[in-house]
């Protein structure tokens, strides 16, 4: 099946979420919202998706565990972790679990669109690259 213009979002903040699909919709992508891993799992359409935002610090899992999760299943969905709490290792382990960017929360909605553009031409997802942070 081809892709559609879709984005999934793995993100425990609302309002998140909801910031988030607006800069989806406004650039022209749809986008699937999750809450929590667990729905993430179990209703995630993965062959439909660009693919996946994913906060890093999630309620009950991190988000460098679901994406190590879903390389062990055999899954390549290009991955852009966003987090709000970034540091050096957090950032070394979600470069080395695998993703074509690394935003900091907040950061300018280009960054993002920018990283979606990047996934979408099949960019290396081993590749990571760090962007939006802010020295804290």
């Amino acid at each position: 099946m081809p892709k559609r213009n879709v984005v999934i979002v793995l993100d425990d903040d609302s309002s998140m979420l909801s910031g988030v699909k607006r800069i989806l919709a406004l650039h022209g992508f749809d986008s699937d919202l999750f809450d929590s891993a667990e729905r993430f799992y179990t209703r995630a359409r993965f062959d439909e998706a660009l693919c996946l935002v994913l906060d890093i610090h999630l309620k009950g899992t991190t988000g460098i565990e679901v994406r190590r999760q879903l390389a062990l299943s055999g899954n390549s969905l290009p991955v852009i972790f966003i987090t709000g709490k970034d540091s050096e290792r957090t950032r070394t382990q979600a470069m080395e679990a695998g993703c074509v960017a690394y935003l900091v929360k907040p950061f300018p909605s280009n960054l993002l669109v920018d990283a979606i553009a990047t996934s979408s031409v099949g960019a290396d997802w081993k590749s990571c690259h760090a962007s939006g942070y802010n020295g804290s």
